[in-house]
């Protein structure tokens, strides 16, 4: 389910207020750093989303920002990546959730975002949807299950050879 969230919404407001307290540096990712943030990508989420941010940060300035937590990286998040508007991927290390720092990373894309001049975003094929909504009044975008993935290309399972 995709979702469309107001960039002109009080509600933004009172995100960046949450996201201020979140003990993580959160920075737009630097060119040189692309394959560590892809390899971490790798192995924490997946390759669909290693592609994503190869898109991120194809862009000038990079649609890709990074959380880090005494210089480690701890979590990531696109915007602009597989369309225009669109917000994700975003993750964050298992051991670092539940500390705000996805919360952090929302509010900072949906901040840059709107300084490109956007006035709404789209939580494309969100995941946890309750956390947008709450978040910032995320809205569920109607669709008759057709979104911006669907035909996707998947890897088929290989077929035995014998060998």
């Amino acid at each position: 389910m995709d979702l469309l969230v107001n960039l002109y919404s009080r509600k933004l407001e009172d995100l960046g207020q949450r996201a201020r307290g979140v003990e993580a540096t959160i920075r737009v990712a630097l060119p040189p750093e692309q394959h560590l943030i892809k390899d971490w990508v790798r192995a924490h989420f997946s390759e669909y989303w290693v592609s994503e941010v190869s898109a991120a940060m194809a862009h000038q300035p990079p649609g890709c920002l990074i959380a880090t937590v005494d210089g480690q990286l701890v979590g990531f998040a696109c915007y602009d990546a597989t369309a225009r508007g669109f917000f994700g991927p975003t993750g964050v290390s298992e051991d670092q959730r539940g500390k705000g720092i996805g919360l952090a990373l929302f509010y900072h894309a949906l901040v840059a975002l709107k300084a490109q001049g956007y006035a709404y975003a789209i939580v494309g094929s969100a995941g946890p949807v309750d956390f947008y909504v709450n978040a910032a009044g995320a809205m569920p975008i109607p669709s008759d299950k057709e979104d911006i993935y669907q035909g996707l290309l998947r890897l088929a399972p290989r077929p035995e050879t014998g060998h």
